[in-house]
């Protein structure tokens, strides 16, 4: 075997490794999809609304360049997009750090691989070391006109697949509201009493508020958090407060991960946030006057619904 075709070999192993990891990353951002859509929000991009729309044109876009890496077609210019891809990451990567600190999961691998902004960078570095000398001596296959009917089928497979694993649920907010023999009295008396770290404001009796029993260790309450986060920030004037429960050395990590500083907290552990809570976390209350008139999950969780409940008498 001369030494051209163990080139063309190595190569070819080192474009399909790079795809490999570019379709692990979609895959492992399609579930939990939300933190991924949760990252256009905060950008100002899209909005809510088209946010998850966004997000699964990104993943569909990282399938895309996966599977042109390892079908080695047009390796050229898959190379190029590859390179520019990682760029942008990074400059966003380092927006984060720049901005929020080297803290937290970057999102890089969804939930399934943890990897702060930093690491992240440097893997994409690697990534496009790689990807530079792909382009330099690695010309893939010439296939001709079938390789063009190839790439369209592979750019509508790769975009279509995210909406195909992880469809947009546009119904998400017609079951928003509770029905009115499901309303009761939210007892926060227990709260007052034996809540940690920080005493609940006594106003959140009166008045409208969100207010969300999280785990500090759910995945679930970790995007609900973000997302509160986010609304909060876009609506500062929204009342929103979080009962947490867990231990004290998970408090840093929740807060590193979700970025949620500017809502006021509690720690509340024991049979008391149970009470309160459920068995079913995060649990997002919409109260008025003490009055729980809203129950929503972090999915069902709306900037615009909750601003239609707060405008009413």
């Amino acid at each position: 075997m001369n030494k051209s075709l163990l080139l063309k070999i190595l190569f070819f192993i080192l474009s399909t490794l790079l795809g490999l990891v570019f379709i692990y990353s979609g895959y492992t951002k399609l579930e939990p999809i939300e933190p991924f859509e949760l990252t256009f929000v905060d950008l100002g991009i899209g909005g809510w609304r088209l946010a998850p729309f966004i997000a699964r044109f990104m993943i569909g876009m990282e399938f895309f360049i996966g599977f042109m890496l390892i079908t080695s077609l047009y390796s050229k210019f898959t190379n190029k997009l590859t390179i520019a891809t990682l760029l942008i990451f990074c400059l966003y990567l380092i927006g984060i750090i720049l901005t929020t600190g080297n803290n937290g999961n970057c999102g890089c691998f969804g939930n399934a691989i943890s990897m702060t902004p930093l690491q992240a960078i440097i893997k994409n570095i690697v990534m496009m070391a790689v990807s530079f000398i792909l382009y330099r001596y690695y010309h893939g296959f010439q296939v001709g006109k079938i390789g063009k009917w190839a790439t369209v089928i592979l750019a509508l497979t790769a975009l279509a697949l995210p909406h195909i694993l992880n469809y947009v649920d546009m119904s998400y907010a017609e079951a928003y509201l509770t029905t009115k023999e499901d309303q009761f009295t939210l007892e926060l008396d227990s709260v007052y009493k034996d809540a940690k770290k920080h005493t609940p404001p006594q106003s959140l009796r009166t008045g409208k508020h969100v207010i969300a029993f999280m785990s500090l260790t759910c995945p679930h309450c970790r995007i609900a958090a973000k997302k509160m986060r986010l609304i909060k920030e876009k609506n500062p004037s929204i009342s929103m407060y979080l009962v947490l429960n867990g231990e004290d050395k998970n408090i840093t990590p929740f807060f590193e991960d979700t970025k949620a500083t500017n809502i006021n907290y509690c720690i509340l552990n024991g049979r008391n946030f149970v009470y309160l809570a459920g068995l079913n976390m995060p649990a997002i209350y919409m109260v008025n006057n003490s009055v729980l008139e809203n129950w929503v999950n972090y999915m069902q969780l709306d900037q615009t619904e909750i601003e239609k409940w707060l405008a009413k008498p």
